[in-house]
């Protein structure tokens, strides 16, 4: 009998079977939470990612062709290696800081990069042409990776800082860079490894990529590329009016009327009741007053335009357990003499209430004095410090246990699942580019580890080489786990706590030897997961792998220097620089909490705060890691966080989903880029000329500018006071005064 079927039937049939196994291998690797079966199977049979997040921001497509290694792209992309780092640099050391993301570059690149290709003749350089055309969107990606891989302050800027500002050392030019270097590529040797876990699989999506995307495909698309047939104004234009409606508003919040970004009404009411004011306040204070009118504060923390809405839903349920209900237990039953302090802050305090004065208890080479430490003082922290200490240590054994009952299938299967056999478009499409050889990422590895050694072996910073070896191990260990759980969730755990307990009672009372195995045992795993995200946004814009690899090598030895070069600046030209009082708010946040912990945990040591008989000693539940940003972060970062995430990420996407899939990652990448254009035209502006006295007797002495800051929570007022001349505490350790 003949076969009557036509080939034409035998290829739907065949495409079927096709598409079925790709459903199936996208279902069976393990519970994704992000994952919708419905539309994940539609997304597969329109040869799609199964992701509908990934589908509104993402095209299916790719032309090898299009260029993306020119002079245009290097050129702009080193001139943004250079700017946006330095900015982030400078703006770290504020609060409230804004950072600048990669979302400035890819705004200022973009008409730059066009102009280019418009303007300038096609002239060849070494037989290479200096107008390769069109600006093409994949250059445009290469670009924006440069600005982004290193636009972070680099973590070991706080060791510089910290050993200049609490321990009176400054090393030489050499010390610091070599120690940037090191803890800044290190990380990247593992990216082969985490490249096949975390950037391959379509499971992994790392929403805040998909923001970026979104804004990429905006501006070079010629119609609108996202999923659904949404009508209304184009994405372009509508990222316009944010973009412009977010960077005018920013003027009020950030310079004309401050009290919208720390809009704590309640406060304001009644200005000197403690209590009310440690409940609702936004600088001491727990923040229930729920609402700031200022995107910074709001996206302090991450966009909560791009977490996925469970994820958003976790932190604020452990939020509001910690924070809102614990805390305040703990603090009116004077746990830890904690009603002698502030509820909440970022710095530590000694028996009198004052900020904790390390100079007191260590030797000159930075090493521990017992008896000085007995005489004056042990250390206090706020409750919500000492609460996120805990949290920390939970968070760190939540995510080994995770990843083994939910992950460990899906890292089985990616360790033997080559690129082309995805069931995704997009790593199948990434299958036909050369993939890095093994041996760069050695390279990397074995550079950088010299410049580790060399440079706590040269300089006194009495940390054993073994104990180097030991951070790199525990970096390892973890970038699998906890780079999944972010790619999913958008939330990253971090790992300088448990760093910090292992180093204090390794090594107690060596607080450089400290820092130094914190950072490279947490920022070789941070910057490895960078390296990674930034390879998913290659992934899925196409861009050709080891061309990403060089431009991110290359950007992030230029980033760490220039960081460091506008270090050095800030505390030559800007007076009171790292003081609670500075009057520009260049207060160094992160450096006070890296110089905090460089004191419990490598001065005083673990030993001595934690352990039992100890002040803080305790067991806390294994939940949930989002509030990690407590401390610098606080209250006002979180609440109207949630309240905003909940709006769109549940509300709008539940309810107006076209809408939510054509405008809300161009909402997010707008109203980002409104506030950082705005944030930097003002300090430049208004706040840095003339020592910063322009409207010091009018704009900035008004109400609206003073009023939170004349509150018992900006002023960090505790529940009880302490009689002049009298403390807090133990005595000797089992006498307790107050």
């Amino acid at each position: 009998m003949f076969d009557t079927k036509s080939v034409s039937e035998e290829g739907v049939e065949k495409k079927v079977a096709v598409n079925e196994a790709q459903t199936a291998a996208a279902f069976s690797d393990f519970d994704d939470p992000n994952i919708d079966k419905n539309a994940a199977a539609q997304g597969i049979l329109e040869d799609d990612s199964p992701y509908p997040e990934v589908r509104s921001a993402v095209a299916n497509t790719d032309d090898p062709d299009i260029p993306v290694s020119t002079i245009r792209s290097w050129f702009l992309g080193i001139c943004c290696a250079i700017l946006i780092p330095g900015l982030n640099q400078f703006f770290y050391m504020r609060y409230p800081s804004v950072i600048v993301t990669g979302v400035v570059a890819l705004l200022i690149t973009f008409p730059v990069g066009r102009a280019w290709g418009g303007v300038l003749p096609n002239w060849k350089i070494f037989g290479i042409p200096l107008n390769p055309g069109p600006f093409s969107i994949k250059e445009h990606v290469l670009i924006t990776i440069m600005a982004t891989v290193g636009y972070q302050s680099a973590y070991a800027t706080d060791i510089v800082a910290v050993q200049r500002v609490y321990y009176g050392q400054i090393f030489s030019f050499g010390y610091k860079w070599m120690l940037v270097m090191s803890t800044q590529l290190i990380g990247f040797s593992i990216g082969g490894i985490a490249r096949r876990f975390l950037v391959q699989p379509p499971s992994m999506i790392w929403p805040t990529n998909l923001v970026t995307c979104a804004l990429f495909n905006t501006l070079h698309a010629q119609s609108y590329a996202g999923m659904g047939n949404r009508g209304g104004i184009s994405r372009e234009r509508f990222f316009l009016y944010a973009f412009l409606v977010s960077a005018f508003w920013y003027v009020l919040p950030g310079y004309l009327f401050s009290a919208l970004s720390y809009f704590s009404w309640v406060c304001w009411i009644a200005p000197n009741n403690i209590p009310v004011n440690q409940m609702f306040g936004y600088v001491h204070g727990l923040g229930m007053s729920l609402i700031t009118f200022d995107w910074a504060q709001i996206a302090y923390i991450g966009s909560p335009l791009a977490t996925p809405w469970w994820a958003e839903a976790n932190i604020a349920v452990g939020f509001t357990f910690f924070f809102w209900i614990l805390t305040p237990a703990l603090y009116y039953t004077n746990a830890w003499y904690s009603e002698y302090l502030p509820i909440s802050s970022r710095t530590s305090f000694d028996n009198t209430g004052n900020t904790y004065n390390v100079s007191k208890i260590i030797n000159p080479d930075t090493t521990f004095n017992q008896e000085a430490y007995s005489a004056y003082s042990p250390l206090f922290l706020s409750t919500t410090f000492a609460i996120s200490y805990g949290l920390s240590f939970a968070s760190i054994t939540a995510t080994l246990m995770h990843a083994f009952l939910y992950f460990r299938k899906q890292i089985w299967v990616q360790a033997r699942r080559a690129m082309h056999e995805q069931p995704d478009i997009h790593a199948r499409l990434m299958a036909r580019y050369p993939q890095v050889p093994q041996w760069w990422y050695i390279v990397i590895f074995l550079s950088m580890f010299v410049f580790g050694v060399v440079s706590i072996e040269v300089w006194e910073t009495k940390f054993p080489v073994q104990y180097f070896i030991l951070a790199l191990v525990i970096a390892f260990v973890y970038i699998i786990p906890i780079g999944m759980i972010q790619a999913i969730t958008n939330q990253q755990v971090g790992l300088n706590v448990i760093t910090e307990l292992i180093i204090g009672y390794a090594l107690p009372g060596h607080p450089v030897a400290m820092m130094l195995f914190k950072t490279w045992g947490y920022i070789t795993m941070a910057q490895a997961l960078q390296f990674t995200s930034d390879f998913k946004l290659g992934h899925y814009m196409k861009v050709p792998p080891r061309t990403m690899f060089i431009a991110q090598v290359l950007a992030t030895v230029i980033a760490g220097t220039v960081q460091l070069g506008v270090q050095s600046w800030m505390f030559t030209n800007i007076p009171d620089l790292c003081s609670l009082d500075q009057k520009d708010g260049f207060i160094c946040p992160g450096t006070q909490v890296f110089g905090t912990a460089s004191i419990i945990w490598g001065v005083i040591g673990p030993a001595r705060q934690f352990s039992k008989g100890q002040i803080y000693y305790g067991n806390f539940p294994v939940i949930f890691s989002g509030t990690g940003y407590i401390p610098p972060a606080s209250a006002v970062n979180y609440v109207p966080w949630a309240i905003v995430g909940f709006i769109f990420q549940y509300v709008m996407r539940r309810r107006h989903f076209s809408w939510w899939t054509k405008y809300n990652y161009v909402l997010s990448a707008a109203l980002d880029a409104g506030v950082a254009v705005s944030a930097v035209l003002i300090f430049f502006c208004l706040q840095f000329p003339r020592n910063g006295t322009i409207g010091l007797n009018n704009i900035q002495t008004w109400w609206g500018n003073s009023v939170y800051a004349n509150t018992a929570d900006a002023l960090g007022t505790p529940m009880k006071a302490i009689p002049d001349g009298d403390f807090f505490g133990f005595v000797s350790y089992k006498t307790s005064l107050l």
